[in-house]
């Protein structure tokens, strides 16, 4: 191992990039999905930040985008749900 690979502070810009570098990717499939993405890239940004705590942000990041697109669609449909019931009476 050179002395290189053991100094902190690469290891922390290296990290730092890759976060960057995932959430920027995030981002960008969330913009080129259009409304299918919906909280998509909420969950990502919020997502790539925890898993940045866990070493893994680019794994945060994509499941951030997955559960957020999840939350987006349960919320349409309750909200959809609440219209309907409100009309119906």
């Amino acid at each position: 191992m050179s002395p290189i690979d053991t100094d902190p502070t690469t290891r922390n810009h290296d990290m730092m990039k890759r976060t960057i570098l995932g959430m920027t990717a995030a981002a960008m499939l969330a913009s080129t999905a259009g409304a299918a993405s919906a909280g998509c890239l909420g969950g990502a940004v919020v997502g790539g930040v925890g898993g940045h705590f866990v070493h893994h942000p680019v794994l945060g990041a994509v499941g951030g985008c997955v559960v957020g697109h999840h939350m987006a669609v349960m919320h349409k449909r309750q909200m959809r749900a609440q219209r309907t019931a409100m009309y119906s009476h």
